[in-house]
Formats: C-alpha cells, structure tokens, sequence
C-alpha cells in the first residue's frame, strides 16, 4: 500500500504532463466544442494530429476520470462534463485551472537547479523559469479576477470604489502581467493606476497587453529604476500573491507604508495558510503540492538574492502578515469576507 502510496504521486505527475498537452495542443477545447462524444479519430481530425497518440492520450485522461469515456458504441468515445469544460477548457471562466499547467515544464525544469540549490541555499528567480512561466502565472490568476475583483473583493473594502470613481492613485506591488492593473484601469478611468515588478518576462507582456488595451490611465515600471513614491501620495496599494514570493518582504512592505497616504488602504491578497505546518496539512488538502510548489517555485524565488526571507508558498499565515504590516507602521488590519479555495485577502490601514 505504501508502495501504491508513491506511485500514486507519479501518475499525478504523468497525468499532469498530459494535461499540459491537452492544454498546449487544443484538444480540451476541441472536446469541449463538439455537439456529442468524439471518437478518437473524430478528435484527431478535428485538431489536425495523429490519432494514435491522440488515442493514447485520451486514454490516460478517460483512466484518470478528467474526461467522460463512453464504451457502450462499437467504438470508444469522449466527452468533457460541464465542470471539465470550465476547468479545462473555458479561458473565461474563474474556475478555469490551466495556467499552473501551462508552465508546468518551466517549474519542473526547475529539478536540474534544485541540488546546487540547496547545497548553496540560494534559490532562482521568476525569470529563470522563462517567458512561459509569466504566461503560465497570467493564467493562472487572470479568470478569477476578471470575475471577482471588480464586483467582489474592492467592495468589500471600506469606501475603495467611491475613491476609485472619483479619482485615486493605485499601485499594485508585484503586478506581473498586468491584468489587475488593466483591469481597474479599464472600469476607474478617472483612476490612474502603476504596476510594478521586477520580472522582465512579466513586464514585456504587460506592456504588450498595455498597448492593446488602449488605455491612457496606467503604466507599468521596474522599482529598481522607477521606485515607488515615499511621500505618502498613494491613495490604493494592491498586491496579489507576490508578498510570499519576494526575497525582502518587510522592506517592500516599508515601501509601501511610505508610499499610502495616511487615509489610505492597502489590499494584500496572499495564500491563505496556517501557523503551522501540522495546521497546513490538517486544513489543506493541497498542502503537498504547494509546498512542492514552493521549492521549485515560490520559495525559490524568495530565496534568489543574499539574505532572503524564504517565507515560501505558505508562508504567510494572517498572523505573520499582521506582524509585518505593523512592523512597516500599519496599525489596522481586518480580514475581509472573500471566498477564495486559496487566497485570503486582508484590508490593512495606517
């Protein structure tokens, strides 16, 4: 059983190439466009591949119950369930959780630099997992977003949308591809809106979607060129799941006290966790695979400079975001009623 206990971790890594590929070559939202089941052959027409490993992969996503299979035809034939086509196939849906797969080969890459990491202890940034792992986390985040931040998470913040209709200044810490920025940009034009990260992959296609966007009332900018302000002059600060990821959390976090006005909010958005590692494991089912995450990834990254915080993926509990917050100068902070499978989002004031 034990032995089946470790296999089983195996296929999930298999079966998580195999939907990186369904993503990558469109068969998802081939299955998820057709009228009925599909034989494989129908399927490989459809996407222009070679049925015999369409076949095979289809195979592993019916074995793995990710896909309908129906074998009561003379032929097999296959389907995507409503939540599949969500999940799977719907870029435009906030459930939609094909962007952690997207740059799944980047993040396992990442294996062939982990021995000197840790006989170093020094980790890697965003950018050494490529342009693929900025899409990747654009992707990953993006559909919840678009659904929820606008109508959701600012009105749940005390007289944010007021001060964002009438004209604020926003900027949103660790903004990677843009898409809050643009966003709150698009629905507060008489806002104006600065995204800031160090992730040169990130900021390329932020500027890219800048421009197609149209948009006059945001830019984006590296801080190591381009700093934030220090003279309190910041109406709105915004982060989203960056606080955890950066090598010097607490002077960013300073940064940002400098930067908000004396009447201002900060949202930080961050991974919800617990104190502990016995609470993680007890709480959440997806403990395993964010800690995994976190050491080819997210603490990596936290790790990538001398002297590091290496807070990693659940290493920002309230507890220990609070005490941070208070230690920059903030003397508030509430925990505000979101639902999130993942994120807890906390309103934190001067």
């Amino acid at each position: 059983m034990f032995t089946f206990q470790v296999f089983s971790k195996l296929e999930g890594a298999f079966t998580a190439g195999m939907i990186h590929l369904g993503d990558r070559l469109g068969l998802y939202r081939a299955l998820a466009a057709a009228d009925s089941p599909m034989t494989s052959v129908q399927l490989a027409g459809e996407v222009g591949l070679e049925e015999r490993w369409v076949r095979e992969w289809l195979a592993n996503q019916a074995a793995a119950r990710l896909i309908e299979h129906d074998a009561s035809e003379a032929a097999d034939r296959f389907s995507l369930s409503g939540e599949g086509r969500a999940v799977l196939a719907s870029p435009e849906h906030p459930a939609f959780g094909m962007g952690m797969f997207h740059r799944l080969p980047a993040t396992m890459g990442a294996l062939e630099l982990m021995p000197e990491a840790f006989a170093s202890g020094m980790g890697h940034d965003y950018d050494s997992h490529g342009p693929e792992g900025a899409e990747g986390i654009e992707r990953s985040f993006e559909p919840w977003n678009k659904a929820n931040l606008i109508r959701k998470v600012l009105p749940a913040m005390s007289g944010v949308v007021d001060r964002l209709t009438e004209g604020a200044t926003v900027v949103d810490v660790g903004c990677g591809a843009g898409g809050a920025v643009l966003l709150m940009a698009e629905s507060f034009p008489n806002s104006t809106f600065v995204g800031y990260d160090i992730s040169q992959h990130a900021l390329e296609r932020a500027q890219i979607k800048l421009a197609e966007s149209g948009l006059a009332n945001a830019r984006f900018a590296d801080p190591r060129h381009d700093p934030l302000p220090a003279n309190g002059s910041v109406d709105i600060v915004t982060t989203f799941d960056c606080i955890h990821d950066m090598a010097h959390p607490q002077p960013v976090i300073e940064a940002i006290r400098a930067a908000v006005a004396d009447d201002g909010h900060w949202l930080l958005v961050d991974i919800r966790a617990a104190d502990t590692l016995a609470g993680n494991i007890e709480a959440n089912p997806m403990a395993a695979l964010l800690y995994g995450v976190s050491v080819l990834s997210c603490m990596s990254s936290a790790l990538s400079e001398p002297g590091g915080a290496g807070l990693g993926t659940l290493g920002l509990p309230a507890s220990k975001a609070e005490e941070m917050a208070r230690a920059a100068g903030f003397t508030r902070f509430e925990t505000l009623d979101v639902q999130h499978a993942m994120n807890a989002f906390y309103e934190i004031r001067p």
